[in-house]
């Protein structure tokens, strides 16, 4: 019989079908096959807690026929030629033992491949070397699968029955948390006015801005612009003298390869792609690109903690990078300590094969595809090159008993920036003596206010949930997704701003379930769940402390959460005087009066007309296509902006 290789992506199985021939069949199972039970009588949660916690599983309905045709597949086919190649990540073990335990197949003895990239050799290297199912790493997952559930379904019953919120999870509650005390910081700001002085140093050859500072090398700030004026006033007609010319040579280093994490965020900062957009497009070129001969997998695995850079793509970078930039801008890979919660012994992200440049990838690949392929690639190789040498210079200058501060760049190796990263270094191009004499010009007072914080971005956000240990990798794009599609946040230029629906749940959550809703709870539980996936700790017992802290606060809240109806305030209907309510078509959210079909009134959405957020330069405007309406810029093809990029 034939050799069968189990993957859970039908996308992954036609890339490994190409390398391995008509000796092996590759079949998917479209990712989980089974999960708890739901609807039971006896275990509503799917789950027996009086019994150890003992999970029950169904196959899930749209898997039966895949389940069907794997069977068969497996009857026909020697044990010892079955082969189980889901993702080498916790998900990817837990899908492998279903699958095993689904299809009557010896978890003890079944061969699992783990391999981190899809290409020929690492796929033939992973037969040549299997291993067997990892049960640390499923109890892990199913351990976290288990309180999910808990926490989801009984949490998530109470936010619907008592104020009509979709749901509340371990994870998405505690962001969402983040994203409405953040903006409680907002709108508890006082901003102060202060003043500046602004002025020019002049010279023969420039004319370059200062600052002021006094005896103590502290900026002069001026709390009104009557004592800022009198300094203008003292320093006026005055020259500056020249007391100090410091120049350092500095270097600046390339950061490492991306994790999940940095991908996501460069990808939100630089794209504009938010956090789901960026893994399904991370996924496509994971699981193979056809680049003219078929499937070829382009980037390592995607869900990973680690910057790691296995030694033979390290060595094939750098001769690259010598053939192509020359020799002197060979570097070293960048090598920092783990962190103590990466969850597996992953590379970062990289592209599989440094030869593939994104010009190559353009070619074959969507857009969005090969932009993304460009900033992995850069990335990588601009993480092995020599870091970038530039002269700092600091003048300092005294006039009237204060220190006047003029700095400037001088590039002096450009290193990695010739592919990423690049700073504008802008020198000092006249020359300054200790004892010249300089003129002071354009002396005026400027006013500023102080800076409140800013909201969460797509970016930020996911920094936090990686700084704190709020979720993993594999869980931001889910979260962020979660949060925004319950109405607990709307997106507006990129802010995350909780509704206020979503501020009412988080006050409710946090009313009852504080000790559990918080920063320092979920990162403990993630480090509890990393002991169980490395045999350290038992799940058992962490299910029985969770659940026997969880109970009392589920029955307190229960009985005494008020109900509370959620009303938006988006104000009257111009034509009939009742309130406005948003409606969803097939289209989309819109806002009408409450009054139909009496009245019909819709409300303009406040898109159009507006500033194009991708280039400042033309307005939106509505549009139809056979998907539904959509928002464009007027100025397309020229901004190809639309809002279905969000």
């Amino acid at each position: 019989s034939k050799y069968l290789v189990i993957v859970e992506s039908p996308h992954k199985a036609k890339t490994i079908q190409k390398f391995l021939g008509s000796e092996y069949k590759v079949d998917a199972s479209k990712g989980h096959i089974r999960d708890l039970v739901v609807g039971d009588p006896n275990f509503s949660l799917g789950v027996d807690i009086k019994d150890n916690f003992n999970p029950m599983y169904q196959v899930l309905p749209l898997k039966k026929i895949v389940v069907s045709r794997l069977k068969k597949e497996v009857e026909a086919t020697d044990k010892d030629k079955i082969f189980l190649a889901t993702d080498p990540d916790r998900e990817g073990e837990a899908i492998s033992w279903h699958i095993a335990d689904e299809l009557g197949l010896d978890i003890a003895t079944t061969k699992r491949l783990e391999f981190h990239e899809i290409t020929y050799h690492t796929i033939k290297e992973a037969l040549q070397n299997p291993r067997t199912i990892d049960l640390n790493l499923v109890k892990s997952q199913e351990t976290r699968r288990i309180l999910d559930r808990i926490i989801g379904f009984q949490l998530s019953n109470l936010v619907q029955k008592k104020i009509g919120s979709k749901s509340a999870g371990r994870v998405q509650s505690v962001v969402l948390k983040l994203v409405v005390e953040r903006q409680k910081e907002i709108d508890n700001f006082k901003e102060t006015t202060f003043y500046k002085i602004k002025g020019h140093i002049k010279t023969p050859v420039e004319s370059t801005n200062f600052k002021i500072y006094n005896q103590k090398d502290e900026e002069l700030i001026f709390k009104s612009e009557a004592k800022a004026q009198e300094v203008i006033d003292k320093l006026t007609g005055k020259l500056a003298v020249v007391k100090e010319n410091n120049i350092e040579r500095k270097q600046r280093s390339s950061k490492p390869v991306y994790t999940t994490s940095t991908l996501q965020q460069d990808a939100a900062n630089i794209l504009k792609f938010n956090s789901k957009k960026t893994m399904q497009h991370a996924q496509v070129l994971y699981e193979g690109v056809d680049m003219g001969d078929g499937e070829v997998g382009l980037i390592t695995y995607m869900r990973t903690d680690s910057i790691r850079i296995s030694p033979a793509f390290i060595n094939k970078a750098k001769a690259y990078i010598k053939d192509t930039y020359g020799e002197n801008y060979v570097g070293k890979a960048k090598i920092f300590p783990a962190k103590d919660n990466i969850q597996d012994a992953h590379e970062g992200i990289r592209p599989t094969d440094i030869s593939i440049t994104p010009s190559m990838v353009y070619e074959h690949a969507t857009k969005d595809e090969a932009k993304l392929y460009e900033i992995i690639y850069n990335r990588t190789l601009a993480s092995m090159m020599q870091d970038e040498l530039y002269d700092h210079q600091e003048v300092i200058l005294e006039c009237e008993g204060l220190k006047l501060k003029i700095e400037g760049n001088t590039s002096v190796f450009d290193g990695f920036t010739k592919i990423a990263d690049k700073v504008d270094r802008i020198p000092l191009k006249d020359e300054y003596d200790i004892g010249k004499e300089t003129k002071l010009s354009s002396l005026k007072v400027i006013s500023d206010k102080t800076k409140g914080p800013y909201p969460y971005t797509e970016a930020t956000l996911i920094q936090a949930m990686e700084k704190y240990g709020i979720g993993r990798p594999s869980t931001y794009a889910t979260t962020l997704s979660n949060i925004r599609d319950h109405d607990y946040v709307e997106v507006s230029r990129n802010y995350y701003k909780p509704t206020k629906r979503g501020e009412i749940t988080s006050a409710k959550l946090d009313e009852f379930f504080s000790s559990f809703i918080n920063i320092e709870y979920t990162a403990n539980m993630e480090t509890s769940l990393d002991l169980i996936a490395s045999g350290e700790a038992s799940s058992v017992e962490t299910l029985e402390k969770f659940y026997d802290d969880f109970k009392p606060l589920y029955a307190v809240a229960k009985e005494k959460m008020q109900s509370e109806v959620i009303e938006e305030d988006l104000g009257v209907c111009p034509l009939c005087g009742k309130k406005l309510v948003t409606k969803k078509s097939k289209f989309g959210k819109f806002v009408a009066c409450s009054g139909y079909p009496e009245c019909k009134y819709i409300q303009e959405d406040k898109l159009n007309g507006k500033p194009c957020p991708k280039c400042h330069v033309g307005k939106l405007v509505l549009r139809n296509s056979r998907f539904g309406k959509f928002y464009a810029c007027d100025k397309y093809p020229k901004c190809d902006y639309h809002t279905s990029n969000k």
